[in-house]
């Protein structure tokens, strides 16, 4: 593989990640997940609390990723032009909007409203993966971005618990969290404006003003294609968005279904994956992108990915220690106002820690997978793209991620209900593992060690 030439004296301080920079943009991001990840688990609830039938929450679902896919790369090319924390201030300005109105909202009306303004202008992520490349050098830009992801990791730890904490303490009270997330959207606001300096130099932002365009989203489609093998790294970037995305949502139907868990045995597991997600981005994902550079990680991630989803597909189906089975009906139908599931639970007949010990198990090599797949991808685009461009690339490759985000929903839902509960992990799996092949092939053309 050609290795890209180095760019001024080799230094020992240039192989390492300049923490002081990257710190804020880590802090802000962490801050504005939080309240995204505390309103996530609740949404399916608050939507059926309003009377919706499950077609409706799935639309409901769709809202956010389809609006992003509107706004994202729109977004981020600004972010070329005008700087990033203007643009950033604006899609957080946005979020807040959305969670005090998901927060007031009485009818579902309001509730798609709430989340198509909080999508439209959700380009929070985007532009935080650009500011990290501004602040990065190509040696360091993986574990840079990877610390985004150790952000998500910590968000998915702690959101989730600060809203079943504020539920126990409110009675189940749906608009609480809604409101403290908003807390954390104005908390995000106001860290940017005091804490938050521009990352984009001045040269670049009047070299993109000068421009005096923006294209839109087909446009900046098609430029990204037309680069070098970025092309190939968004098809990859989707095919595994589609299939974590798939996994992440259809988990605690899988579990149900599985092994009898109720809410609060998934919110265990979600925690013991959101701390191995925190390792792997936030510690590993940095010596290992030094060692053995972007391409390797690539075809580690799919391959390890791949393997954890079939793992997880064939988990045996033996309900936890202590299963109840009526236990768990009640507590279903309690919570969900409904008289009936559309879930089969075990029928209690075989019971132990073969089932739990396994997804366990099986979700350690694909949190490792999906874990190092999307920075080291994003790094790799950000490598073949001029610096006036990498806002734009991302916001690409944001709206790719929105667009399988939007899909998935409805496609994973359909094969769980019409091929069983193993088929979406299965052919996720597959489909990854196939995909091995073409990287194999084509990325060793790369010149991004």
């Amino acid at each position: 593989m050609t290795e890209l030439p180095m760019t001024g004296a080799e230094k020992p301080a240039e192989e390492k990640l300049d923490f002081k920079k990257v710190l804020p943009i880590f802090i802000i991001v962490l801050v504005d997940l939080l309240g995204l990840t505390i309103i996530i688990p609740l949404l399916p609830l608050y939507t059926v609390a309003m009377g919706a039938d499950p077609l409706v929450i799935g639309l409901l679902a769709a809202t956010y990723p389809l609006m992003q896919l509107i706004g994202g790369p729109f977004l981020g090319g600004l972010s070329d032009r005008f700087g990033r924390k203007p643009i950033l201030l604006i899609s957080q300005t946005g979020t807040f909007i959305g969670f005090v109105i998901l927060g007031l909202a009485s009818t579902l009306p309001w509730l798609f409203i709430s989340r198509l303004i909080d999508g439209i202008s959700g380009a929070n992520l985007v532009v935080a993966q650009a500011a990290i490349t501004d602040s990065t050098t190509e040696k360091t830009r993986t574990q840079g971005l990877g610390l985004l992801g150790a952000a998500f990791g910590l968000g998915f730890t702690i959101g989730p618990a600060i809203a079943g904490i504020t539920l126990s303490l409110t009675n189940n009270n749906y608009q609480v969290p809604a409101f403290i997330a908003a807390g954390f959207s104005l908390l995000s606001i106001i860290l940017t404006q005091l804490w938050f300096k521009e990352t984009l130099t001045e040269d670049i932002r009047k070299k993109k003003q000068a421009e005096a365009k923006t294209k839109n989203f087909f446009a900046n489609v098609a430029e990204a294609f037309r680069t070098p093998y970025v092309g190939i790294l968004l098809l990859l970037i989707f095919a595994q968005q589609i299939v974590f995305y798939g996994y992440e949502n259809l988990f605690a139907l899988f579990t149900l279904n599985r092994l009898g868990l109720n809410a609060a045995g998934n919110a265990m597991i979600f925690v013991f994956i959101g701390v191995l997600l925190v390792i792997v981005q936030g510690r590993a994902i940095g010596p290992l992108s030094r060692r053995f550079g972007d391409r390797k990680l690539i075809i580690a991630g799919l391959t390890l990915l791949g393997a954890g989803l079939i793992l997880s597909s064939i988990t045996p189906a033996v309900a936890v220690p202590g299963y109840s089975r009526d236990a768990l009906m009640e507590e279903l139908v309690n919570q969900n106002s409904l008289h009936t599931i559309s879930v089969t639970i075990p029928d209690g007949n075989q019971v132990g820690w073969a089932g739990i010990a396994w997804i366990l198990i099986a979700s350690i090599p694909t949190t490792m997978g999906a874990g190092v797949l999307v920075p080291s991808i994003n790094s790799s685009i950000t490598k073949l793209v001029a610096a006036s461009q990498v806002g734009m690339i991302l916001g690409v490759s944001a709206a790719f991620v929105s667009g399988a985000n939007a899909i998935t929903p409805v496609l994973g839902g359909a094969l769980f209900q019409w091929l069983g509960s193993t088929a979406p992990f299965l052919l996720g799996g597959i489909i990854l593992l196939i995909l091995v092949v073409p990287a194999t092939i084509t990325l060793p053309k790369m010149q991004t060690a």
